[in-house]
């Protein structure tokens, strides 16, 4: 049928386009007369030449909402576009620098003695922590690839980590309900000696009843340069938010069920998703809830905010570079984040994904009805995520496929099939080109996002493989799981 379709533009030599961005307000010139065999690569030099750009910036450019690999002639073929009337070609900026997919398994770090149960690099990518149900905390010296130091106190499994978006504090919460929080920005220069001593620890709560099932610092830019706040979530229907030095500061009491995810937007607002099916907004200063987001029919496993990246490094950017003090830090941090929030239309999205199926977009801050329902999955969908630049949204499900959306309207865009048991967890590149997953089929895999097919295959695990993460330099791939070994993999 495309063969069929590119012969049948044989005669057709010039199409006129239109180039305009993906929210159509910004158009790039009139309209124009283009070849119809151009290539992405000549789109781009057009498109930089109308904008008037002495550096020249990559962009990717979409046919309705396909995105031209080849040549405009073969997706005019594929979409069976009209060439009579003017195309609308949407250009999107691509990251200015590439992230190299990782290929081999450099190190394979034996220390913990139970299963990883959540791995994760922190913000500026310079160091590695695990958490098993060993009880430890462990983090790893990336530099060497060896292990660097333990946080020991912890009574019961650890069941999720989360670095400060300054990288000066690690959270871990577990499942006696215990949160911790630990002071790792002094593992600088060390003697041996003080490498074998165990981590102090800054602060111990007896947080929650039940497991934690999830943890969120407020956004860097968000805090003031004395204090920081972290909210937990519970398998004991609250979630409550601490001021690291001291105190419990607020407690969110509203959820009927289990509290399974939670996040801290770049607004200020926090955002929990419950197993009594709702998802609730949060004034984290009084603890009033803003709104009810009503829709699923199960409960909600994972939650995503198109900032989540963007929160997460900080002030740190791809060349992760020291900042000198937290003022700066601050700083910085609201600098990429109000970068952000102009390129996305102003607005923060929400993703939620649940054990009936499906997937919800939501507008947190405006409205308490869903942008989209996404449907596709055949079983329960267990973790959702936002490509770095907001752009794409991937899906991860017991059905052992993945999907992609559109992180605006939330539409279906592909699947991508290739794991044979359920994938527990997807992560992005920071350059959002690339598409990482973890299984119960004990690999992982590496995914191409621009042609939505897999580019590799990492096995090397021995069982299934709990949590992945990509660094925020794009360095480095850790890995964990059921075999208790951690993986280091680079390009």
């Amino acid at each position: 049928d495309r063969s069929r379709a590119i012969d049948a533009l044989e005669g057709v030599g010039t199409v006129v386009a239109q180039l305009r961005t993906p929210d159509g307000d910004i158009v790039a010139g009139p309209p124009v007369e283009l070849p119809l065999d151009i290539t992405p690569s000549q789109l781009n030099l057009l498109l930089n030449e109308l904008l008037g750009q002495k550096d020249k910036l990559p962009y990717s450019f979409h046919l309705n909402q396909a995105e031209i690999i080849e040549s405009l002639k073969s997706t005019v073929a594929e979409q069976g576009a009209s060439v009579e009337e003017t195309l609308s070609i949407v250009y999107v900026p691509q990251a200015v620098f590439r992230v190299r997919a990782v290929t081999r398994c450099t190190s394979t770090l034996a220390g913990h003695s139970d299963a990883i149960v959540c791995v994760g690099f922190s913000p500026d990518g310079r160091q590695l922590a695990t958490g098993a149900g060993d009880k430890m905390v462990r983090l790893w010296d990336l530099s060497t690839e060896t292990p660097k130091a333990s946080c020991e106190g912890h009574k019961q499994w650890i069941m999720c980590l989360s670095w400060s978006p300054d990288g000066e504090y690690l959270a871990s919460g577990s499942r006696d309900g215990e949160l911790r929080v630990w002071s790792v920005h002094e593992q600088g220069n060390q003697t041996k000696k003080q490498k074998k001593e165990p981590i102090k620890c800054r602060s111990v709560f007896k947080a929650h009843k039940k497991w934690i099932t999830g943890l969120a610092w407020e956004p860097l830019h968000l805090s003031s340069e004395t204090k920081w706040r972290i909210c937990s979530a519970s398998k004991d229907d609250k979630a409550k938010v601490w001021e690291v030095s001291s105190k419990l500061a607020v407690t969110l009491n509203g959820h009927k069920a289990g509290v399974s995810a939670v996040r801290w937007g770049g607004t200020g607002l926090i955002m929990t998703g419950s197993q009594d099916r709702t998802i609730r907004i949060w004034n984290p200063d009084d603890g009033r809830v803003v709104r009810v987001l009503e829709g699923h029919g199960h409960w909600v496993n994972s939650l995503a905010l198109s900032s989540d990246y963007v929160l997460r490094v900080g002030c740190f950017d791809h060349h992760c570079k020291p900042v000198p003090t937290r003022a700066l830090a601050i700083e910085q941090a609201q600098l990429h984040f109000d970068k952000f929030i102009k390129q996305q239309g102003g607005s923060e999205r929400l993703v939620s994904g649940s054990d009936d199926f499906s997937l919800f977009m939501w507008d947190p801050v405006d409205s308490k009805k869903p942008i989209h329902r996404m449907t596709g999955h055949v079983q329960l969908v267990n973790h959702v995520c936002f490509s770095p630049d907001g752009r794409l949204v991937a899906s991860a499900s017991f059905d052992k496929a993945i999907r992609i959306w559109d992180g605006r309207t939330g539409k279906y865009m592909a699947t991508l099939r290739g794991h044979v048991q359920a994938v527990y967890q997807v992560c992005w590149s920071a350059d959002s080109r690339l598409l990482l997953s973890g299984s119960k089929d004990s690999t992982l895999k590496i995914w191409e996002v621009s042609t939505k097919k897999q580019m590799l295959e990492l096995p090397g695990h021995a069982d299934e493989v709990f949590s992945v993460d990509w660094s925020p330099d794009g360095q480095r791939v850790a890995s964990g799981g059921k075999d208790r070994v951690l993986k280091l993999w680079r390009s």
